[in-house]
């Protein structure tokens, strides 16, 4: 399978994965009640009193982005019709919640990310505010939004378009722009910039590829392509596209000459692996 491709299962074989991350959800949040009492009503609200896990995120999506004007029984409807009404939006967050728990070793457990990792939340309820701007609710996509950005400290336009298996590690800080898009297994870290340049309007953002790495505190700016399996450098500042399968690195960042620039054949937004490449990259030194 190439660099970052994913299989996309048909809907039976989706609503089977989604059944039986369900399961271990409840499973893991019934052990977390048993050894930590102070736990157990929390956990019995979020995740086992309810029969789904579609519920179970829109409740606590709900309670997590209401305000005392945006009550959290209109955002519990909103969140539930959307993820009950569209089979894409449940498997997106499926595989959202696989990727957290595969890559990120500090993710003990599904029910963990699905209450605490506020960059799974984020992209959840990013997917509903972009599924509300595609169908011309842009006041309520923008307003959805504003509140992700305050909860979250994390900022996408409700018009990027984010594909599956999606890691916003750490998170805090992200901000990806109104024309962006994001391909399958795309991991990166907190404080990323898909930015635009200038004022000009238009499709200005960047576009990232499948299998994508991308560094803490690394910039991307404007309408350039980021090729599959790429890996962004912490830090970097990018202002052109980058090959697939290419380490690009620095300010402005440059593709890392050698072995590790022209023969990725791992997936790096799956491996995680940040510094392989500092055996490539013959002019560091401390």
């Amino acid at each position: 399978m190439p660099v970052g491709e994913s299989r996309h299962p048909s809907q039976s074989d989706a609503a089977d994965e989604a059944q039986w991350v369900w399961a271990e959800i409840k499973a893991e949040a019934r052990r977390d009640a048993e050894s930590e009492p102070a736990l157990a009503s929390y956990l019995y609200s979020t995740i086992l009193s309810h029969s789904s896990l579609d519920r179970s995120l829109s409740f606590h999506l709900g309670n997590k982005l209401c305000s005392s004007t945006l009550l959290s029984t209109l955002l519990y409807d909103l969140f539930l019709n959307a993820f009950s009404g569209d089979p894409d939006l449940r498997s997106a967050a499926v595989a959202d919640l696989r990727a957290a728990r595969s890559r990120d070793p500090a993710c003990v457990s599904f029910s963990h990310c699905l209450l605490n990792y506020k960059g799974f939340l984020a992209c959840q309820a990013h997917r509903v505010s972009h599924k509300l701007w595609t169908q011309s609710r842009k006041p309520l996509a923008l307003a959805l939004q504003s509140r992700i950005s305050d909860v979250f400290a994390i900022d996408i336009h409700p018009g990027a378009k984010l594909g599956k298996g999606i890691l916003f590690d750490h998170a805090t800080g992200v901000v990806v722009g109104e024309t962006a898009v994001i391909g399958d297994n795309v991991s990166m870290l907190h404080h990323v910039t898909l930015g635009g340049t200038g004022k000009a309007g238009g499709d200005r953002h960047p576009k990232i590829g499948d299998g994508v790495l991308i560094g803490a505190g690394a910039t991307i700016l404007g309408n350039v392509k980021i090729g599959a399996g790429a890996k962004i450098g912490a830090g970097s500042v990018v202002l052109i596209e980058v090959p697939p399968r290419a380490t690009a690195v620095g300010n402005p960042a440059r593709v890392v000459e050698g072995k590790e620039a022209s023969k990725l054949d791992e997936c790096p937004g799956m491996s995680m692996d940040h510094t392989s490449f500092i055996s490539e990259w013959s002019d560091y030194t401390i």
